[in-house]
């Protein structure tokens, strides 16, 4: 859907949506001094997620991805910020996920950032979440127990281990343990005329772990679709939303490009 987020949010029905996952805008702008501008772009903000945490289901969860708003030189977390707009309507963080990557913006007077977060949040305490689906390789799969009743037996899960809450790119040995996900640059297969777009990968996770096949997944700002497009590769229903028009038509061939089997992913 193009058109504006509130009053498309306002047509999804009470409790239908398994999962929300997306990035929110956050091109605050100098109109306003800093301190101000975050407040009022979250207070912007507090009109929307009402609206998800009424369509969200009980088992249902939202991934809010974020990263730091920067303005000459200080930054600012905008996960911190939003915590508490989320904590003040009862829905509970159960991870802090830190996607790390290798290319971002160069600094010459901090240190140049190389992370984003997304905080996943449930509606109560009995929510959908899968492991089996995104284990990863563990270091050492033929480990055995070596002493105890267990002798000689499996010490880890065969399906793999726990991917943790660090999702990164690592050197070495390690690449084989954590989620190499790169950000979406210039080179990336999947890039399109999105300026901040989010890999496919980084979705599908969310989608694994937190949905089943059928369910409904929300993007309210869903920009080129790498959202609907994780959703539909394993099943899921999928509503996005987009004020701009040119993101949403590309939304729309790559959901076709998908359905047709061009689609250029990682």
């Amino acid at each position: 859907h193009q058109g504006d987020t509130s009053g498309f949010l306002r047509t999804i029905p009470d409790e239908s949506i398994q999962l929300v996952v997306t990035s929110p805008p956050y091109n605050i702008g100098k109109q306003y001094e800093t301190r101000q501008a975050i407040e009022t772009y979250l207070e912007q903000q507090n009109r929307i997620i009402d609206d998800l945490v009424r369509a969200l289901s009980p088992r249902g969860s939202i991934c809010w991805q974020v990263g730091n708003y920067v303005e000459e030189g200080e930054v600012f977390p905008l996960d911190i910020f939003f915590y508490h707009q989320f904590k003040q309507r009862g829905l509970k963080l159960r991870n802090r996920i830190i996607w790390h990557f290798q290319h971002g913006l160069h600094a010459s007077k901090r240190l140049s950032g190389r992370y984003e977060t997304i905080l996943w949040f449930t509606k109560t305490d009995t929510y959908t979440f899968n492991l089996d689906p995104i284990r990863v390789p563990s270091k050492y799969p033929g480990k055995r127990h070596f002493k105890g009743p267990n002798k000689g037996l499996p010490s880890g899960n065969p399906l793999g281990k726990n991917p943790s809450d660090v999702w990164e790119f690592v050197a070495q040995e390690w690449d084989k343990q954590l989620w190499d996900i790169p950000n979406v640059k210039s080179n990336h297969p999947e890039k399109t005329i999105h300026p901040c777009q989010f890999p496919i990968e980084l979705v599908e996770r969310c989608v694994l772990a937190l949905t089943a096949e059928d369910d409904w997944v929300l993007d309210p700002y869903c920009g080129v679709g790498s959202s609907l497009v994780a959703a539909a590769m394993h099943q899921r229903r999928a509503a996005g939303c987009d004020k701009e028009a040119e993101y949403i038509e590309v939304a729309r061939e790559r959901l076709n490009d998908y359905f047709s089997g061009q689609l250029k992913r990682r």
